[in-house]
């Protein structure tokens, strides 16, 4: 059993209400007439829920079962319907090449080393589309989830040694090193939500 799958045992909906920014988020989808849309680690399903009421054609990914099982178990008991893949973000994506008019990721991508961070991201730009948008939020600082122990075995990365995400590595981006990750988008707003996570909007430039 992965940790992730003995959060989502333990935690159930880990999130209910979307992320802060969605409504924003949508209103720019609707703006650049977006159709199909990836929920890049959906987690138990605020988001994948969110967007299909909306009317956008959703696909949700997850390295968890129970999540998906959770995003599955939401989907239907709101009669709504999405295509829901196993897979990590870590891993080559599910897609093929400009397969996606936008991606969203909420706290998804960050929970690893950043060269795993950086292959995540080089998928990203893979399956969306020239001028595809893109909204990801990371975290702007160490944060605990009940830790109270951790070990840094790379500049800006922590593990915490307890609480909910024991053995998980996470990325704790700056400014500078977000909009270095992200030199291939041009970025239409950096910002910190009341989370302390940096929100970044782009859309994918033409390469």
């Amino acid at each position: 059993m992965t940790d992730w799958e003995s959060i989502f045992k333990k935690s159930g909906k880990v999130f209910f209400e979307p992320q802060e920014d969605m409504e924003n988020v949508v209103s720019l989808m609707k703006e650049e007439r977006v159709k199909k849309v990836l929920d890049l680690g959906c987690g138990s399903g605020r988001h994948t829920v969110m967007l299909v009421k909306e009317g956008f054609e959703v696909y949700a990914t997850d390295v968890s079962r129970e999540a998906l099982r959770l995003t599955k178990k939401w989907l239907e008991e709101s009669k709504l319907s999405a295509t829901i893949k196993i897979a990590s973000c870590y891993d080559r994506f599910p897609f093929e090449n400009n397969f996606f008019d936008a991606i969203i990721s909420t706290q998804v991508i960050h929970h690893n080393y950043h060269d795993k961070v950086k292959f995540c991201i080089s998928e990203i730009e893979r399956v969306l589309k020239p001028k595809g948008i893109l909204f990801v939020s990371v975290p702007a600082s160490k944060y605990k989830r009940g830790a109270t122990k951790f070990k840094m075995p790379q500049l800006h990365t922590y593990i915490s040694l307890d609480g909910e995400e024991k053995g998980v590595p996470h990325f704790i981006y700056t400014k500078t090193l977000l909009k270095s990750d992200f030199s291939h988008f041009t970025i239409l707003d950096i910002h910190k939500d009341k989370g302390n996570h940096y929100c970044l909007f782009g859309k994918l430039k033409k390469i």
